[in-house]
């Protein structure tokens, strides 16, 4: 009995640490793996480009099994761009590009990043490419200098797509000859992995895929068991892209011109002045944000001052009229080179329209007023009406101006009561004629 139980002890402790062992590879096993989701719809901007940042950061701090780009932009910056590359180029988890939804483009920047990924793909119905770099600041750049910044993101472009096993001179076509590839052409060009109606659809079809990473680690992507988790925008991050949409900057532009000039023409209101002045300030914000041509923004704030200008100069409409084409002008070049980045034909149209009638009304009132005649002190008196308070013959005591007046009749005698019109003022005393009966 006692060798019975000394083995049955012996047994116990050698099988229960296999079998502990055992059920936590089986737990791991079955625990669920997680697939992270980012979502970036609008300009890349430096904003976007922080998010992508973030979001990245934190799918490798969770461990998570693969991070996913929803991506759908016009394009945009390229020191935001760049900065993105470089993060999912050297990410620890592997980076799925998705341009989505159906519709959506990932033109310019939105090439750049698609190809970056360790699988890109597309939904039916997208379309990447048009890379070819344009001066963000609207200026001319000389033919020499853009063949350079051309060739360099050639060059950009197919490193990117040679270290992802991607077809380079298809990529390289997408700088130099602003091509652009449907997502069947895409495919079929070897510019991305694969096609996708859904994210459902294509977390099933990325399993069992396997990537290589940045520090040479090779993983096979599991997704047999997933749990999809959005890492969505915050707040903040939300109300900076809201003010780098080029078309908020421009209103918040103009806010704060009918701001500032509804303040100077009526000083004291207060409102009006520090909301413009906070609509000039995130102007400023936005249009800095979305490098900004500085000649569209100087025509525009020369808009301004024209516009105040009329306020204190006789030119009768000249200066507003002059502050219109200006206004125009610059809103037209504002962003008018910049990739992916401008603001909208009928927007203009819309603002110039409310700013010109806006503008009239003004000048309207102005011309209307230096036409009234300016009547202050005794000579506002003249012409006046008013009532004899005494008989006059010739002179008595009248009430004008609901004040009691010495006066003399020029004409003839006056009965107390009846209307007189003053004629003359001198000193203390009114000079009154008889007012003709209609």
């Amino acid at each position: 009995m006692l060798r019975t139980g000394l083995r049955i002890f012996f047994l116990v402790w050698l099988v229960l640490p296999v079998a502990a062992g055992l059920g936590g590879s089986l737990i791991a096993a079955a625990s669920p793996t997680s697939v992270e989701v980012l979502t970036v719809d609008g300009i890349i901007v430096p904003v976007i480009a922080d998010y992508i940042d973030r979001g990245i950061s934190q799918a490798e701090e969770n461990g998570a099994t693969v991070c996913i780009i929803e991506l759908d932009t016009p394009g945009g910056l390229l020191d935001s761009t760049d900065k993105i590359v470089k993060k999912i180029m050297n990410a620890d988890v592997p980076i799925v590009v998705y341009v989505s939804p159906k519709g959506a483009w990932a033109a310019s920047a939105g090439t750049f990043i698609t190809l970056s990924g360790h699988i890109a793909a597309m939904t039916p119905g997208t379309t990447i490419g048009a890379a070819h770099p344009v001066s963000a600041g609207g200026e001319e750049i000389p033919e020499d200098q853009m063949q350079k910044i051309v060739e360099f993101s050639a060059k950009w472009m197919r490193t990117i797509a040679e270290e992802r096993g991607r077809n380079m001179e298809e990529a390289e076509l997408a700088v130099t000859e602003s091509k652009s590839f449907t997502d069947v052409d895409a495919l079929g060009y070897n510019l991305i992995d694969l096609r996708s109606d859904n994210l459902e659809s294509l977390i099933s079809q990325i399993d069992g895929w396997e990537v290589t990473l940045a520090n040479g680690e090779e993983v096979i992507i599991d997704t047999a068991d997933y749990v999809q988790t959005r890492n969505e925008m915050n707040a903040i991050e939300k109300f900076l892209q809201t003010l780098s949409n080029p078309n908020i900057a421009y209103i918040l532009f103009t806010l704060a011109t009918i701001g500032l000039i509804t303040e100077i023409s009526n000083p004291g209101m207060v409102f009006p002045g520090v909301a413009g002045g906070i609509s000039l300030l995130m102007a400023f914000y936005s249009l800095g944000v979305l490098d900004a041509y500085w000649g569209g923004i100087a025509l525009i704030l020369l808009a301004v001052g024209l516009f105040i200008a009329e306020y204190f100069t006789t030119s009768f409409g000249l200066l507003t009229a002059g502050g219109i084409i200006s206004l125009v002008i610059g809103s037209l070049i504002l962003f008018s080179h910049s990739p992916g980045i401008e603001v909208n034909r009928g927007l203009i149209a819309g603002v110039t329209a409310g700013v010109t009638a806006f503008a009239v009304f003004v000048v309207g009132a102005i011309i209307r007023g230096q036409r009234r005649r300016k009547a202050t002190g005794a000579e506002g008196m003249i012409g006046a009406t008013a009532i004899a308070k005494t008989p006059l013959d010739p002179t008595g005591t009248v009430l004008a101006q609901g004040e009691l007046w010495t006066a003399a009749s020029e004409g003839g005698r006056v009965a107390r009561g009846e209307e007189v019109i003053i004629t003359k003022v001198e000193a203390l005393k009114l000079w009154v004629t008889k007012k003709l009966k209609e």
